[in-house]
């Protein structure tokens, strides 16, 4: 089950769309998209997810065994599945999405994927006739249950403002970034954010633990002041409990962070202290912490 969380859906033209990959992310995606009013074909490696999704949302929705079958007859087909390679997977070939869309429908990746990824398929979509919008979010987890992701898009206005309204469904904002490419470097600059923020946070908290101080007091009070952010917010308390299994994987962030390094070494932009934090992931991963939260970069200092 999705534990997808109640929502108030803004009015949209019920439309027909596909949904490729059920992920802990993708899966209530596709159920916002269910419960906002749209058709929704699915697609899965797993036909038992696949199978499971449209138990929980309903017999007016289908599965399909390919994503080409899936997108057949979608004016949107939206994706979200896990790097790259994935994503290729299941967009190109025979099988793959392209293959099964109509000129004039729109694709839409939700994948953390590298830039060139997706320059590749907008140009491949657009011998098509075929429009693409890559399409990052940020939220994690419990931003697609809530309905409430941060989503950073690159791609044309005209295919943009057709995307939208559908895709308020799992959104809190939906913003244009730029041209093909726009929204995956807006994505790497938000997680070299969190990087910097979760090992400044992470050295603040052993700090004051070997301080001897109350450290849930001491998050509370500078948590009112220039000190507070998202991560103090929500993660602060449970590093200080030493909780981790929650939220944005290690190994996932390493794999953006990789993009991001890969990037840097592309335009110049001098990142040290990301190239550092994402060396100590690697620590983290070394003991074990491939599927804590990332706010398990504490682990290293204790």
């Amino acid at each position: 089950m999705s534990n997808i969380n109640p929502k108030t859906y803004e009015a949209s033209t019920p439309t027909r769309v596909a949904f490729l990959g059920l992920g802990v992310m993708g899966y209530p995606m596709a159920g916002h998209l269910a419960r906002a009013g749209h058709t929704v074909t699915v697609f899965n490696r797993s036909e038992a997810k696949a199978k499971a999704w449209c138990d929980e949302f309903g017999a007016s929705h289908a599965s399909a065994p390919t994503p080409r079958q899936a997108a057949l007859n979608a004016h949107i087909v939206f994706c979200c599945v896990g790097n790259d390679d994935d994503l290729r997977s299941v967009v190109l070939g025979a099988n793959g999405a392209l293959a099964g869309m109509q000129p004039g429908s729109i694709l839409v990746d939700h994948t953390t994927a590298s830039a060139d990824v997706a320059r590749e398929i907008y140009v491949a979509a657009k011998n098509l006739g075929i429009h693409f919008i890559d399409a990052p979010v940020s939220g994690g987890q419990a931003g697609a249950q809530n309905g409430l992701l941060t989503v950073m898009c690159g791609g044309d206005q005209p295919a943009f403002d057709q995307v939208k309204p559908v895709a308020m469904a799992f959104s809190r904002a939906f913003t244009l970034m730029g041209e093909s490419g726009a929204g995956q470097l807006t994505k790497m600059v938000n997680q070299i954010c969190i990087a910097g923020l979760v090992q400044g946070l992470s050295e603040a908290i052993a700090f004051g633990q070997k301080a001897n101080l109350d450290m849930n007091l001491v998050l509370d009070v500078i948590g009112k002041g220039a000190a507070q952010s998202w991560q103090m917010d929500n993660r602060g308390k449970t590093m200080v409990a030493d909780q981790f299994e929650f939220g944005f994987a290690v190994d996932w962030m390493r794999k953006d962070l990789g993009l991001v390094l890969d990037e840097a070494k592309r335009n110049g932009a001098r990142l040290p202290a990301t190239a550092l934090i994402d060396q100590f992931y690697a620590d983290v991963q070394q003991m074990g912490g491939n599927r804590w939260d990332t706010s398990s970069l504490i682990k290293r200092l204790k």
